[in-house]
């Protein structure tokens, strides 16, 4: 048995890339038991480490604290197989386009008749009602679609794409929540459900002020580039050694501490600067003071100097930077854990941080197929002799040492 909040919970993912196998991570990370299912050539994700490299890095990570099991779920009993293993778990989440696992035989329908207590957990780019539900959709066209890219970048430039999963990540979450609601529901009423969570309304629930703004005001609003709208100053600044560091002076205190630590106590009195709407208003006139002084000292002044004026400040961290960082090594935010491959490898720790019911990391992403039969021997109570028979029969393939 793990420790943690889920432990005692199956899981069953059957997902690629990335909001899916989060999403079964944090499950994962927290106790429960979580069981990838993967087809033979397995999770694209395994090839998606960004740098030439022969081992899986990214997966290390992504894939920690599960175990690979390889199905075919073309064959009728690969699909036979994930049907008699949802009988005894709790939860099954699938990124599929809409109409999949019901053309494999594993729509709900079907499975919640084997387990009335089942959880489904389906996210896709569009969700599974809607016009649109059945259309391919990504992480980055959904942000499209929800009109966070528009918001994305330079005023004077294209809309710029993010250069991280930040929808897949968010919207893992918001499954992950819904999950855990259909837990404790489950709890109360007995029966399980589906959680139906949309890369792009993951997405679009970052638009929420636009929203608003929109509905009432009828404003569209431009890209900020580095500047937060509605707020000064609160955007980048260059050093004199050409770092960037980020000042939030968001309230009246707090531009009141920035104007001493610049050594410019005066200017909150100005009625240009004097309030949070007139310092919006002069928002070109605010930057340039702080450009101006910015370009006196070295990152590292100034993060010095306005920490000690308390006022919110960071460097703009390389990951070089956040390595020799003491917070993130105080916080277990860099955990290094035994690579598959040999070696060590560093891993973003847990989060959230649990004060009595915390989770860990036991091992890294294994590798594809590595625990085919073990899993199936456990859970299903297969015999050997019946493995090899459905191994010969390119029904599931086992690569463990």
């Amino acid at each position: 048995m793990r420790k943690g909040v889920f432990s005692g919970c199956r899981v069953l993912e059957l997902c690629s890339t990335i909001a899916g196998p989060v999403c079964a991570r944090l499950f994962a990370d927290f106790g429960a038991e979580v069981i990838k299912i993967e087809p033979p050539t397995g999770d694209p994700v395994r090839q998606m480490d960004g740098v030439k490299t022969e081992d899986e890095l990214f997966s290390s990570s992504l894939l920690r604290n599960k175990e690979s099991v390889i199905i075919n779920l073309k064959t009728e009993k690969g699909a036979e197989l994930v049907t008699d293993m949802v009988a005894c778990s709790d939860i099954i989440i699938e990124n599929f386009r809409p109409g999949t696992m019901e053309r494999l035989g594993l729509g709900y329908d079907v499975l919640a008749k084997i387990n009335p207590r089942l959880i489904m957990v389906r996210i896709s780019g569009y969700g599974q009602t809607g016009p649109k539900a059945k259309q391919p959709g990504y992480g980055a066209i959904c942000e499209a679609y929800a009109g966070v890219r528009h918001m994305t970048g330079d005023p004077d430039r294209p809309p710029a794409r993010v250069a991280l999963a930040v929808t897949d990540y968010l919207t893992a979450v918001y499954a992950a929540f819904g999950a855990s609601m259909a837990l404790l529901h489950r709890e109360k009423s007995g029966v399980g459900q589906i959680v139906d969570m949309a890369l792009y309304e993951g997405a679009f629930s970052m638009m929420e002020q636009v929203t608003t703004a929109y509905s009432k005001m009828g404003v569209i609003p431009s890209r900020q580039g580095s500047r937060l709208a509605g707020m000064a100053p609160n955007s980048l600044y260059e050093a004199s050694d050409e770092t960037y560091v980020l000042i939030a002076a968001n309230n009246d205190a707090t531009f009141s501490r920035l104007a001493s630590a610049m050594g410019m106590p005066h200017i909150i009195d100005d009625p240009k600067f004097c309030s949070i709407k007139n310092r919006s208003i002069n928002c070109d006139e605010v930057d340039k003071i702080v450009d101006k002084w910015a370009a006196k000292n070295t990152g590292a002044k100034i993060v010095n100097i306005l920490t000690d004026h308390d006022v919110p400040v960071s460097l703009v961290n390389r990951i070089s930077d956040i390595f020799d960082e003491d917070h993130f090594k105080a916080r277990s935010m860099l955990e290094e854990i035994d690579h598959p491959s040999g070696g060590r490898i560093v891993v973003p720790g847990l989060t959230p941080k649990m004060s009595v019911s915390p989770g860990e990391i036991i091992h890294a992403g294994p590798p594809l197929g590595a625990d085919t039969k073990k899993v199936l021997r456990r859970i299903l109570n297969i015999t050997k002799e019946d493995l090899e028979l459905l191994e010969k029969e390119n029904v599931i393939i086992d690569r463990s040492a």
